[in-house]
């Protein structure tokens, strides 16, 4: 499985890429045969201004089936991982299992 994980308007930390790249091997976990690519982009919207503006979005390649993308957008950034992740992660076990 090839992760592409990307950062806009902050610097990427090893511990946001071993993070994400940990969510997606747990909620991928059934469908690692089948999956091509993985890109994420995390973005933080309004900078240093605060809020809820930490977005995630992940789109899942699958050999045979559909693209899949999910974006969530929090205050925290690993929570919006979590969410985009999961979401991706159902998504493609309810794809695969039609």
């Amino acid at each position: 499985m090839r992760v592409d994980v990307r950062a806009q308007g902050f610097e990427l930390t090893n511990a946001l890429m071993e993070h994400t790249e940990r969510r997606l091997r747990f909620a991928l976990k059934h469908a690692t045969d089948q999956v091509r690519q993985v890109t994420v982009r995390l973005a933080d919207i309004n900078g240093p201004r605060g809020g809820i503006d930490k977005r995630c979005s992940v789109h899942l390649v699958l050999d045979g089936l559909p693209d899949i993308v999910a974006e969530d957008t929090e205050a925290d950034m690993y929570v919006a991982i979590n969410r985009a992740v999961d979401r991706v992660g159902r998504t493609a076990l309810r794809r695969m299992d039609h």
